[in-house]
């Protein structure tokens, strides 16, 4: 699959000097170079493809290309500022054999150096996002929703009764435990209730006679036949016991 060049940046005019070679490791100085006369004017474009980016210095005109230089990273080899102006940089040039020549760039307004720096930083900064998400696990560890020795939950509901009364569901639990399938809780003071006196219905000769005599200590109980007249002591069929 082919990769398309995207550019990130153009400056319709750059002025190119030749550069005496570095003698020691102290930094470039554009003081060293004859500023008043370039030995080449054109167009520079910043060019990205894929995660390579490089500086492209054209014809204004024809847009024929005068040289290249690749750019690994930045700061760099590839493009280095000078050391006594903002608006200066030394490029490592190269051809299509390989080889390799170190030139001096610089612009007429410093804006266009500081535009030059912003989008090469951010050039590099999206490569490195770029390859900290790759090197990202497809999936991170899977989530332990489960309850952790001596954790407790908490959970308050509030619950509409008929009446439109809320109340909590915690009552209504204790209710229905309390009470018992809706049966009504005893009197207060925990006394059962009286039993009922006797109904008017049964006669008064059918209550316990006290035990005459010093005999048995039973009470004596008559039980009255269906058929038997309502006068007992003219009854021949009641049963003593």
């Amino acid at each position: 699959m082919d990769t398309y060049e995207s550019v990130l940046l153009v400056k319709p005019e750059v002025f190119v000097f030749n550069i005496p070679p570095r003698a020691s490791n102290r930094n470039y100085r554009a003081a060293d170079w004859n500023l008043a006369e370039p030995s080449w004017t054109g167009r520079m474009r910043l060019i990205s493809k894929g995660n390579e980016v490089f500086i492209k210095l054209e014809d204004k005109n024809s847009g024929e290309l005068f040289a290249k230089c690749p750019i690994e990273t930045y700061p760099g080899i590839s493009i280095e500022p000078v050391s006594d102006s903002s608006r200066y940089f030394v490029l490592r040039i190269m051809d299509d054999t390989g080889r390799t020549a170190f030139i001096g760039i610089g612009f007429g307004d410093r804006s266009d150096s500081f535009d030059l720096n912003v989008a090469l930083q951010d050039h590099f900064k999206w490569i490195k996002k770029e390859k900290q998400i790759s090197e990202e696990p497809a999936t991170g560890p899977g989530l332990d929703l489960g309850f952790k020795e001596g954790e407790t939950i908490k959970i308050n509901m509030k619950i509409t009764k008929k009446d439109g009364s809320e109340g909590s569901s915690r009552s209504r639990v204790q209710g229905a435990t309390g009470g018992g399938l809706g049966l009504l809780p005893p009197p207060p003071g925990g006394k059962l209730p009286a039993p009922p006196s006797i109904s008017p219905a049964v006669s008064p000769s059918h209550a316990a006679k006290p035990a005459s005599g010093g005999g048995e200590s039973w009470s004596e109980f008559k039980s009255a036949d269906s058929s038997a007249p309502e006068n007992p002591s003219t009854n021949s069929n009641w049963v003593q016991f």
